[in-house]
């Protein structure tokens, strides 16, 4: 509830006294699911290794969005507050919020200024952390095809199983959207952002060297296209490379991503969601906690499948599947998981 205060006082700010009264809306949903994991550690394993034993969990999600537009001013806020429980695997039990929070002002017609801030905190499991960041922007939109923002800001990270994990820096991005029509849309999209650790960089193998402390650079850059007719149609592909000083933290990563909606007979509505990675260590694979957190709930490779029905004006039956996989093909390793759910979602 913070950030839409935070959003009401932003507004009462930039509204003085005569100005006119600025529009609201918001909304609200809430989903059950009981669901079905195979491997709820998220644990690698080796081939001939003993496999984790599929689990039962039911898991709940709660979202809130609001939106405040004035004259000159628009703010944005989302809340989700979740959790889940398992019958097996007690201490995989998660609770997760995340939050997000944007202001931007008009200055002029086309040119925008603003603030966002967004944070996560994710309790319980081997994976326990909380990401931070916040940046200032400016946009630039001529028209209605064409948006350009560019913004600077901060990043922290803390992962309290292992302090060795936690980093803080600066980082810098811009994001272009250019729309051929009302169908066709082209996004590209960049961001670099410098880490700094509070542990000692590690040398390489035999070295005797002090490198002093860990430093990384994370470059990210993209494409995304996207279509809106009888079906929705997205495809983007996303190069990410970490080079650090710290023997065997430096990865590349080649990754390919799509989905697609439609509307089926009986009202049904398909989503559907696929990705291919490569990853490629320069230095071998370690399984640091960082590798771990990257493929906790993606992994390389994932496909994602949900059928979701009305069944009254806010009530919405859903069935979902889940396949995530990754293979680190040096030390044999592999990470397959699989989930089935079947929930509720209450829309209002």
């Amino acid at each position: 509830m913070s950030r839409f205060l935070s959003t009401l006082l932003l507004a009462g700010l930039v509204l003085p006294g005569g100005a006119r009264a600025a529009d609201m809306e918001g909304s609200l949903r809430l989903t059950g699911r009981a669901l079905m994991d195979s491997n709820a550690p998220r644990d690698f394993h080796a081939p001939q290794a003993p496999t984790p034993q599929p689990d039962l969990g039911l898991s709940l999600l709660a979202t809130g969005e609001g939106r405040l537009t004035g004259e000159s001013f628009q703010g944005v806020g989302r809340y989700e507050l979740g959790g889940r429980k398992y019958v097996r695997y007690p201490s995989e039990d998660v609770v997760i919020q995340a939050a997000a929070v944007e202001g931007s002002m008009a200055l002029g017609t086309q040119l925008g200024l603003g603030v966002e801030g967004h944070g996560k905190d994710r309790r319980g499991g081997s994976r326990d952390y909380s990401d931070l960041g916040a940046e200032a922007f400016l946009e630039y939109v001529p028209d209605v095809r064409l948006a350009l923002r560019i913004r600077a800001g901060a990043h922290r990270f803390v992962y309290r199983p292992d302090a060795g994990a936690n980093f803080g820096g600066s980082e810098v991005g811009f994001l272009g959207r250019y729309r051929f029509d009302r169908r066709h849309s082209l996004s590209v999209f960049g961001e670099y952002g410098s880490r700094g650790y509070g542990v000692q960089a590690r040398p390489p193998p035999d070295e005797n060297l002090s490198l002093g402390r860990r430093q990384d650079g994370a470059l990210s850059a993209g494409a995304t296209y996207t279509y809106r007719g009888p079906v929705a149609l997205g495809l983007t592909y996303t190069f990410q490379e970490i080079s650090s000083n710290s023997f065997g933290e430096t990865v590349d990563r080649h990754r390919l991503s799509g989905s697609a909606g439609l509307k089926l007979a009986w009202n049904v509505t398909l989503l559907a969601q696929g990705s291919l990675g490569l990853g490629r260590y320069p230095d071998g694979i370690y399984l640091s906690p960082e590798i771990i957190l990257v493929e906790e709930d993606e992994g390389q490779n994932s496909l994602s499948l949900k059928l979701a029905r009305p069944v009254n004006e806010h009530l919405d039956l859903e069935l979902n599947y889940g396949l995530y996989s990754t293979r680190l093909p040096r030390n044999e390793l592999s990470y397959l998981r699989q989930v089935a759910g079947l929930g509720l979602t209450w829309r209002l």
